[in-house]
C-alpha cells in the first residue's frame, strides 16, 4: 500500500489516497459520462480516502437514478474523485488525476458501464 496525492487541474482541489495500483483494478468505462471526461476508476474505502483541500470549490452533478454524486471543481471543472453508485460508501478516484503516475504501467480493464445493470455485479 502507498500514499498518492492528486488534485484537479487549477490545484484548488487536492486529496490523498492510499492504494496498491500494481494490484487495484483499474476501470476504463465505457458508459456516456466516463467516456466524455476520460475517467479512470480506482474504487477504494471511504477510510483510504482524504480530501486534503477544496472541499468547498466542489460541486455536485447527478443524473440518471441519482446516486453518483459525480464531483467535480468548480473552477476547472475536473473530476478528480466522485461517490460512485456501484459502491455508495467508497470513493472512486481518477487515476489520471494523481500525481507523478505513469498510466502506461497500470493493467487498466475494460468495463461495460453502457450495460451497466448488466456488468457491476463483477466491480462489487
Amino acid at each position: 500500500m502507498q500514499d498518492y496525492e492528486g488534485g484537479c487541474h487549477c490545484g484548488r482541489v487536492r486529496f490523498a489516497v492510499q492504494a496498491d495500483l500494481s494490484q487495484e483494478r483499474i476501470l476504463d468505462c465505457n458508459c456516456s459520462i466516463c467516456r466524455k471526461k476520460g475517467l479512470l476508476h480506482l474504487i477504494v474505502p471511504e477510510e483510504r480516502f482524504e480530501i486534503l483541500r477544496g472541499a468547498d470549490d466542489l460541486e455536485t452533478y447527478r443524473f440518471g437514478t441519482g446516486v453518483a454524486q459525480h464531483l467535480f471543481c468548480s473552477y476547472c471543472g475536473v473530476t478528480p474523485f466522485y461517490r460512485p453508485r456501484s459502491h455508495p460508501d467508497g470513493i472512486d478516484v481518477n487515476v489520471r488525476c494523481l500525481d507523478d503516475v505513469a498510466l502506461d504501467q497500470l493493467r487498466i480493464e475494460p468495463f461495460d458501464g453502457q450495460n451497466w445493470e448488466e456488468s457491476v455485479e463483477g466491480i462489487r
